[in-house]
């Protein structure tokens, strides 16, 4: 018998000990022997909740779960630091097993959280940190375990896939979608750590240490978010046969690994591109196997729990690999590395409706060498702002920065420019 405890039962904790119960048997058949939840803890003990902790020990302090004799602590508590991150290291210190669906702990302390499982021979297990209910993690360390990968991306953030999902389908405003995803429950009171993008940044770090050897670094990843995207960025889209999509990539170049979240003009014929409401998709690009791409449910109580749960089976398997695919001393560092990937562009520029105004922003363009592929302008006013949305040819990023910097001082451009790159 594997014997397991809980730190942490809110919607996700309740919903593993709730799949630990329903599918007890099926779980035992597929592990090779029964998983038992041994001991939980959780800040109040008297509040209600949808799942039966019969026989079951309460032990006040998370950290002190290592010392109740499972063979598994299982963390579902949430933030990088403070006592998630205690619990994690009292665990592994104590040889005990170690499962989290703690995305910010692991891309913030996951090589030396490797390290410290690989110096007490268990295992550390983070499947449900990523897109929770899509194996993303075990098609990266396993299932592609031969191959040299490219690329990374997809949709990391169900979120903010919602919002631009209810933004396109219901001509809706930024603030009005994103209420109704709060109504719904898909959005928190603070939203910022999701359509900031700092969410998706924290998975697209430990995506690109599995693909690419290195340490998860959140400072290497560039990110930008979706709250300054507007429903005429949406019609504009349409009108370019393309979606909005925040994606998270991360890429092989000359210049070295590069890590990039924001939102990008995806092709509407794409596959990623009907990927809507809160569903997640990732695309990896092995030399071998070619592109795979997984979609599916990447929040939820359920979704979540079910890659809890698919982890420790793997333990009461057996199953051992390094957390990250490697052994924790191979892995290399991970700098940000500015983008030599030359990409398309689509920028909008909020101007005055005032003679020569697209002559000064194409002159700008010319200077830095970057080709305009197509320009569009909806509205006439003589006392309102107009959109004038330009896009690109294949351009160097660092060229298209330069020119929006420059761009965004013209007299006549009144607002910062919206820049995006266009998926090819």
């Amino acid at each position: 018998m594997l014997t397991v405890a809980i730190a942490g039962l809110g919607t996700v904790g309740a919903g593993v000990v709730r799949l630990l119960h329903q599918n007890a048997d099926l779980i035992a058949a597929r592990a090779g022997m029964p998983i038992a939840l041994r001991a939980v803890s959780a800040k109040d003990k008297k509040k209600k909740r949808d799942c039966d902790l019969f026989d079951v020990a309460w032990v006040d302090d998370p950290i002190a779960l290592a010392q109740s004799g499972a063979d598994v602590v299982v963390e579902l508590i949430g933030g990088a630091d403070g006592v998630a991150r205690s619990v994690a290291e009292s665990a592994l210190k104590s040889g005990k097993h170690f499962v989290t669906a703690n995305k910010a702990l692991i891309a913030a302390h996951g090589a030396e959280l490797a390290k410290l499982a690989e110096r007490n021979k268990v295992q550390l297990a983070f499947e449900a940190a990523v897109a929770a209910g899509i194996p993303v993690i075990k098609a990266l360390r396993e299932g592609l375990a031969a191959n040299k990968i490219s690329t990374v991306y997809g949709i990391l953030n169900g979120t903010s896939n919602y919002i631009l999902t209810r933004m396109r389908e219901g001509a809706l405003s930024f603030a009005a979608a994103l209420q109704e995803a709060q109504a719904h429950g898909f959005a928190e009171t603070d939203p910022s750590a999701d359509i900031d993008g700092y969410d998706s940044a924290n998975k697209l770090a430990i995506l690109a240490a599995l693909a690419f050897g290195v340490e998860p670094n959140l400072a290497a990843v560039q990110i930008d978010g979706i709250s300054g995207i507007t429903p005429v960025d949406l019609l504009f889209a349409e009108e370019l046969e393309c979606r909005i999509k925040l994606l998270g990539v991360a890429r092989m170049s000359e210049a070295g690994l590069e890590q990039h979240v924001g939102p990008v003009l995806v092709p509407a014929s794409s596959t990623l591109s009907q990927v809507d409401h809160v569903l997640n998709a990732v695309l990896l690009r092995g030399d071998f196997s070619g592109g795979v791409m997984l979609e599916g449910q990447g929040a939820g109580a359920h979704p979540t729990a079910s890659a809890v749960v698919a982890d420790l089976i793997d333990i009461a398997r057996g199953h051992r690999t390094p957390a990250f695919g490697v052994a924790a001393s191979h892995l290399k560092k991970a700098v940000a590395a500015k983008s030599a990937h030359k990409t398309h562009y689509y920028m909008r520029v909020q101007v005055m409706d005032k003679p020569g105004v697209v002559a000064d922003i194409s002159a700008i363009l010319r200077d830095e060498a970057i080709s305009i592929e197509s320009l569009l302008q909806r509205g006439k006013s003589a006392t309102e702002s107009v959109p004038v949305v330009i896009t690109t040819h294949a351009a160097e990023p660092s060229a298209m920065r330069r020119a929006v910097e420059k761009i965004a001082k013209l007299p006549t451009v009144v607002e910062k420019p919206c820049l995006m790159q266009i998926e090819d």
